[in-house]
């Protein structure tokens, strides 16, 4: 059994930041954010508190080309992938029943079950390609 995370200030205030970002941010990002607005928080903190709405499923997680996990306010319950642009950040959530019909697939014929995986697909948005 899960065991429930207090809400607490810090919690909250990473919570607050993370819905205000735009797109996928780091926790230096954030915890600059945050230190910004007068916050007294520490880093470890803000790792903590992301770490935490991540397996909770309040915040999105990818890993960026230089190995940095990411972070973002989760607009979409349950699993789904993301199309980011490498440029300006700008993110859309996407089912992809096509890739998880596959990935049950390709487990099942080497005797997998109980698969999981993570798709993120990075490219330039429109915008970004215009500019």
């Amino acid at each position: 059994m899960q065991q429930q995370k207090r809400n607490t200030w810090q919690r909250e205030a990473v919570r607050a930041a993370l819905a205000e970002a735009r797109g996928f941010v780091s926790a230096q990002q954030l915890h600059q954010t945050l230190r910004d607005g007068e916050s007294t928080i520490g880093l470890a903190t803000v790792y903590r508190a992301l770490a935490s709405l991540a397996d909770s499923g309040e915040a999105d997680s990818l890993q960026s080309r230089e190995g940095e996990n990411l972070f973002r306010s989760c607009v979409t319950p349950g699993h789904h992938h993301h199309l980011v642009c490498r440029n300006c950040g700008d993110t859309r959530e996407l089912s992809a029943t096509v890739v998880e019909e596959w990935t049950q697939r390709v487990g099942a014929e080497h005797g997998f079950t109980e698969i999981e995986h993570v798709v993120d697909l990075f490219g330039l948005c429109e915008r970004c390609r215009a500019a």
